[in-house]
């Protein structure tokens, strides 16, 4: 364990002082330093030693730059908050937009950002909150108390367990590493560059699929609901439109906004002309059964039956007329790579049912050798160092982390899990969401090819 005098990962300085030991345990350090980016933690306050007082807190923690504070109850849950403002007992409302909550589910923490327009916290005498509705250590006593409030998204249950009797506290010092002593390497090589954008959007325009019966590649998107199918395709849609669009219907409804199969073709609004893949939606996926996309519909989608927009039925699934059923779909018809998209703030949370419909699904696909890739979205939402620096994203730990766990969770390698994130709040396009968006549709087009030229092979060996 680390001293109060001990840095995580950069040594130590010699102390007159006993130690104190941190309970947070190592592996956990390491997830929350890689949430807050190339930082180290200096534990500053811990109450089972220092007291549960408001006093004891701002004697240690006042004007120490951003601080991490971990909780602890009796269920055995470790949550807290971040803050990248100075507690000073100003009495002033903290405006703080890198200010979250987090409760460990698992392995790996969840953050709750702020929500925008409210305030982080106020910083008065009393002991640490945040937006006047969580409290930590209220009224000099070891519990922690929700204020019912609108500036985070707060589900107590799942944040931890309704339990509000504490068996510690501890609050850290967070000091980023400077740029020069970080060892910053990207775990994968991206171009954040103009160029690297045209040449992207070159060999996209230019592609040809290997199979002269095909003149444009089908990919199917297949989610969760909310994971964000349909801005994928508004995302694309709207990089080759030059401005954002919204053709397709998206938002975070509770059930799919999606209630039909459809496929978008994509103009290239520069050249007037189509471009070679359709992206192919479907309804959401919801974990219980008769509710969103019924298994049997995509068997049907991918063996290229199901008519665009046919209106999906979750209480039964999709019957081909007679007349088709007897003609097996041609390869133009088919689906040529499948791309499951999945958030990356709710991989953690996937429940038990919704991962075995996606195994099940898997399997099918399988069977049908049809190429598979994960598309992670979200990604500046589940990090607050890519939320600042989208470039940051390869060089986040708690990304990678994340992609070794969907990775994991649905049986696709690490190769074929794509971050990205969509256009939702944006008013302008963005280089960097664009190099993002365009390097993952790239690799599908390259997957798609991968399925055709084996089925050329087969066809050919059957000739």
């Amino acid at each position: 364990m680390a001293s109060m005098y001990q840095s995580f990962g950069l040594g130590s300085q010699v102390s007159m002082v006993p130690p104190i030991t941190c309970k947070l345990p190592d592996e956990k350090i390491k997830r929350l330093r890689a949430l807050l980016g190339n930082v180290k933690l200096s534990l500053l306050f811990k109450a089972s030693v220092h007291g549960y007082k408001a006093s004891a807190f701002h004697q240690r923690c006042d004007r120490r730059g951003p601080t991490l504070l971990v909780a602890y109850n009796r269920s055995g849950y470790i949550f807290g908050g971040y803050t990248s403002v100075d507690y000073a007992r100003s009495g002033q409302h903290i405006i703080d937009g890198e200010a979250y909550l987090f409760s460990f589910q698992g392995k790996i923490p969840v953050c709750i950002k702020v929500n925008s327009g409210h305030y982080a916290r106020l910083d008065d005498a009393g002991g640490p909150n945040f937006g006047q509705q969580l409290y930590f250590c209220y009224k000099n006593q070891p519990v922690v108390l929700n204020h019912r409030g609108n500036a985070f998204s707060v589900n107590t249950a799942t944040m931890y367990g309704n339990d509000t009797q504490l068996t510690e506290c501890e609050v850290y010092k967070v000091k980023q590493i400077p740029q020069s002593s970080a060892i910053n390497k990207q775990w994968r090589n991206v171009l954040w560059t103009a160029n690297r954008r045209a040449q992207l959007m070159g060999l996209i325009r230019n592609h040809k699929p290997l199979m002269t019966s095909v003149s444009r590649v089908r990919i199917l998107m297949i989610g969760p609901v909310g994971a964000g199918k349909s801005s994928f395709f508004n995302s694309i849609n709207s990089i080759f439109m030059g401005r954002i669009t919204s053709k397709a219907m998206s938002g975070s409804a509770g059930t799919s906004l999606t209630t039909q199969f459809r496929t978008y073709p994509v103009v290239d609004h520069h050249e007037g002309r189509l471009l070679p893949f359709v992206l192919c939606d479907t309804m959401g996926l919801e974990e219980q059964s008769g509710a969103g996309l019924d298994i049997e519909d995509i068997s049907s989608i991918l063996q290229g039956h199901v008519p665009d927009r046919y209106k999906f039925n979750p209480m039964a699934p999709f019957q081909p007329d007679e007349r088709k059923a007897c003609r097996p779909a041609s390869l133009q018809e088919k689906i040529h790579c499948v791309v499951y998209v999945i958030d990356a703030t709710k991989i953690s949370l996937m429940s038990d049912k919704l991962e075995e419909k996606l195994a099940s699904i898997r399997r099918r696909v399988n069977l049908l050798s049809i190429p598979q890739i994960i598309l992670m979205t979200k990604v500046d939402e589940a990090c607050p160092l890519v939320q600042k620096d989208l470039q940051s994203l390869y060089v986040s730990s708690y990304i990678k982390l994340k992609v070794q766990e969907v990775s994991s969770q649905l049986g696709v390698p690490v190769s074929c899990v794509l971050p990205v994130k969509n256009y939702s709040q944006e008013l302008e396009l963005e280089l960097n969401c664009d190099v993002l968006l365009l390097t993952a549709l790239q690799q599908m087009l390259n997957f798609a090819d991968d399925y055709l030229d084996d089925a050329g092979h087969v066809e050919y060996d059957f000739l």
